[in-house]
């Protein structure tokens, strides 16, 4: 297997890298209960979506 003659320079490795961040979820709202959720997902918070109940949530005393 072929090997590199040379190494590469910080410039040119710091390029290549610079697309491997990581990108933050987007949030939307809940039009139930006005928390922050992920979209096309059940609200954690309320259990609604699309306007409707979907799931029962415990309460946290």
């Amino acid at each position: 297997m072929p090997n590199p003659k040379r190494r590469h320079s910080k410039a040119r490795t710091s390029s290549r890298r610079a697309h491997d961040f990581l990108t933050a979820h987007s949030a939307s709202e809940c039009p139930n209960c006005h928390e922050k959720k992920m979209p096309h997902r059940v609200c954690a918070k309320c259990g609604y979506y699309k306007g409707r109940e979907v799931a029962q949530v415990k309460e946290n005393a």
